[in-house]
């Protein structure tokens, strides 16, 4: 039960700049201690002996602040940064190379017996705060960003955020620019090029008044084909910059630091 250890030490190396040494990582990650009392109970699980895998379950709790039923499985290299507050369903289904961070939730929906918790397939990173509920899949090497809360199935490669989760870039099919973006795809799943949604929203308002002038103006030629003599007043003209300079001071004032008292 103990053969996934070098790899698991290593993984943290591998996704922690700030692990330092081999003793350090196995005396002081709480993320380590929690997965090494998991492959314990998980194997009394396994045989059966339900009450000494739940015991042991709730001791590891105790010390690491990490919740994990014994009968979650769990693959190879997981890493949990950080812990506390991480919860893990007893039906979930966690592959290789999947990272998790401190407050996320694999939880079911569901009283009913069987499968009621999500399935992570390889490679996928959750953000802090996340919540992910239900017996569907999150797509190999997808991502969930920092207090999305994922509600339905996530594609490979995904990068889903907000409440209700929602998708904002596909690997397969996305844009270089949302490439760009889910690259920078950080370990609390946020990025200054995070799609703005009060800025969206006035971007599409504009849109839409760009096209009712211009349905409009053509209105208007054809009365002025039909009768000479008709005379119509020019609009003013709106200008995107005029929308970017309302919405800009709002952002900086939102993003300021707090003044002391």
């Amino acid at each position: 039960m103990f053969r996934h250890l070098k790899e698991d030490v290593s993984s943290v190396f591998h996704r922690d700049p700030a692990a330092r040494n081999f003793i350090e990582v196995l005396t002081c990650y709480p993320g380590l201690h929690a997965l090494l009392f998991h492959r314990v109970s998980h194997w009394f699980w396994s045989r059966r002996l339900k009450w000494l895998a739940r015991f042991l379950s709730t001791i590891a709790r105790w010390l690491t602040g990490i919740e994990i039923h014994p009968g979650a499985q769990i693959g190879n290299r997981f890493f949990i940064d950080h812990g506390m507050g991480v919860v893990i369903g007893e039906t979930a289904i966690i592959g290789d190379d999947v990272t998790l961070y401190h407050g996320v939730t694999l939880g079911g929906t569901s009283w009913n017996k069987g499968k009621r918790h999500p399935t992570l397939n390889d490679g996928v990173v959750v953000g802090a705060g996340a919540k992910i509920l239900g017996p569907f899949e999150v797509g190999k090497n997808a991502k969930v960003g920092s207090n999305a809360v994922v509600t339905k199935e996530v594609p490979a490669g995904a990068t889903v955020v907000g409440i209700p989760g929602r998708i904002i870039t596909v690997e397969d099919k996305a844009s270089k620019a949302e490439k760009d973006m889910a690259e920078k795809f950080d370990a609390y799943g946020l990025s200054p090029d995070m799609p703005d949604p009060v800025a969206k929203s006035m971007g599409v308002m504009l849109d839409h008044m760009h096209a009712v002038d211009r349905k409009l103006a053509c209105m208007a030629d054809k009365m002025r084909e039909m009768d000479a003599s008709y005379e119509d007043e020019d609009l003013p003209a709106l200008k995107d910059e005029d929308f970017s300079a309302a919405i800009e001071p709002c952002n900086e004032q939102q993003e300021a630091p707090a003044k002391p008292e």
